[in-house]
């Protein structure tokens, strides 16, 4: 009995450590896309192809090595890739127009969206503490606004255009999310992960394609720093 509860517990405490190295690893991709805006680097769709790649790169190589064949068609990676390029675009993008603090804050409002998508969609109930908890996110969210639109000041040359496109963000991000948790729970996510990695590269390239046609392909020589992240 004692085993099971201290498994039980160690468990959980694995769980909140994930939970914390994940945080830990969102933080740095912010601190990233805020310093490369800071630096005067335009750059949203590379630095969303160079998440997408690394994934590929980890996961697509699990793939092909335990040399398995796909269980759901490629469009429907594309279309989960495309919709979440669209969400790391806009997020990326918010970093020239508010600060880092508002837009971490703000790409929150995914779980807000997640819940009623995964209500409508997937059907998931949530208890009174889960929706308590979502409110209490809510609220401060709303404080984040009041604060960019002047009632306390915000950061950035212009804080309400970087939260509406961070609010923007979050909504294609929860529809990639709960895509995702559909797929996941149908075919595992060593095969959801290595197709939206892969496709996630190639919807980058491809919409990163005319900015370089406009002259942006020299966008690595601006400084010593963005070589640094």
């Amino acid at each position: 009995m004692n085993s099971a509860k201290y498994g039980g517990i160690w468990r959980v405490l694995y769980v909140v450590l994930l939970g914390q190295l994940v945080s830990f690893s969102m933080a740095l991709m912010s601190f990233n896309a805020s310093l490369s805006a800071n630096l005067g680097v335009d750059a949203p769709f590379t630095l969303a192809f160079c998440s997408y790649s690394s994934i590929a790169l980890v996961f697509g190589t699990v793939f092909l090595y335990r040399r398995q064949k796909l269980q759901i068609s490629w469009y429907w990676y594309i279309l989960l890739a495309f919709v979440d390029v669209q969400g790391s675009f806009l997020v990326n993008k918010a970093y020239e127009f508010s600060s880092i603090t508002s837009v971490t804050i703000l790409d929150c409002w995914t779980v807000v969206w997640v819940i009623i998508l995964t209500r409508i969609v997937l059907g998931t109930r949530y208890s009174l503490w889960q929706f308590f908890g979502a409110a209490l996110c809510v609220t401060g969210l709303c404080l984040v606004l009041l604060s960019d639109s002047g009632v306390g000041g915000g950061g950035g040359s212009n804080p309400i255009l970087g939260d509406v496109l961070v609010i923007a963000g979050t909504c294609f991000f929860a529809l990639s999310n709960v895509g995702e948790e559909y797929v996941v729970k149908k075919v595992g996510r060593v095969e959801v992960l290595a197709m939206f990695g892969v496709f996630g590269t190639l919807v980058s390239i491809m919409e990163m394609y005319p900015f370089l046609l406009k002259g942006q392909y020299s966008l690595f020589s601006y400084c010593y720093e963005f070589y640094c992240l």
